[in-house]
């Protein structure tokens, strides 16, 4: 409905273009994982489907359920099972990893990162003397209006100096369904543009910006207004068998609400359980 409608999950995007513009250039399998889990497997084959679905060449796996922002153990286990299992897959042989969690702590809707940090089993100081598995280090750059350094910048510099074989990045996205807030996990191996989904792109992290292979985690926290206020007019043209194409909708401060996102009542307890969920599919790594 509305072409300023913002989404950083494959899936929506998927579902937003591909039907309007049939391609050969991915692959999508759908499936039921650990129970009750829908895990859905994306695979963008070209740049033609990259440019139509605004994604970069290569995988991104959706774990979705509507409990996982609630308080339950069994659906919690379950995702950090799911999570494990894909992020081992990924990660193949690495052994020399950097965890970088992005976003701002002090704004719970963008603090997943930083919680993610906080409850890791880091190892790489002992990892020579007493550690044999993997050699895992953390760092938490803040954003670019606290340390008036890029996150990409910051994490090429850290690469750098320690040389890890692969980065693995957390950060809070936008969805365009009200429904995917604090229900979904995405997981890319194309890396992440911190901020796309809220309209203030950053320098992209990823192999080329960076040097590193980096895998992208991902949970949605924050919708925009003008997303919510799409979806309500979709369904309405949808039950009245109507075409949009003859609607006539005049939003004057059409600007303003693009700017404003809004996330759910209960964020506080959804972040502290999805970071704790992440971080222990990580330390599963180990």
């Amino acid at each position: 409905m509305f072409d300023r409608i913002r989404t950083d999950l494959a899936l929506e995007l998927k579902d937003k273009h591909i039907d309007k513009n049939k391609c050969d250039g991915i692959v999508v399998k759908e499936c039921i994982v650990e129970g009750n889990i829908k895990e859905t497997t994306i695979n963008i084959l070209d740049d033609e489907t990259s440019k139509i679905i605004g994604k970069p060449i290569g995988k991104y796996i959706t774990l979705e359920n509507k409990s996982l922002s609630k308080d339950d153990i069994s659906i919690n286990e379950n995702f950090v099972h799911g999570l494990w299992r894909n992020l081992k897959e990924l990660v193949g042989n690495a052994n020399n990893i950097l965890v970088v969690g992005l976003g701002n702590r002090n704004v719970t809707p963008d603090a997943l990162g930083p919680l993610v940090i906080d409850n890791l089993y880091v190892t790489r100081h002992i990892h020579d003397d007493i550690c044999k598995t993997k050699a895992i280090s953390a760092i938490a750059p803040g954003i670019l209006e606290q340390t008036g350094i890029e996150s990409q910048s910051y994490i090429k510099a850290i690469c750098d100096e320690i040389n890890p074989n692969l980065v693995i990045v957390i950060d809070a996205l936008a969805a365009m369904e009200p429904g995917r807030i604090n229900t979904t996990i995405q997981i890319s191996d194309t890396g992440i543009c911190p901020g796309s989904g809220v309209g203030n792109n950053r320098v992209r992290i990823d192999e080329n910006t960076i040097g590193v292979k980096v895998i992208a985690i991902g949970v949605p926290t924050v919708i925009s207004e003008i997303s919510i206020i799409g979806r309500y007019i979709d369904l309405f043209i949808d039950k009245n068998k109507l075409d949009d194409n003859g609607l006539y909708f005049d939003f004057d401060d059409l600007d303003n609400l693009c700017k404003v996102f809004v996330t759910p009542q209960n964020i506080d307890l959804a972040i502290k359980r999805i970071s704790y969920t992440i971080s222990e599919a990580i330390n599963k790594l180990l």
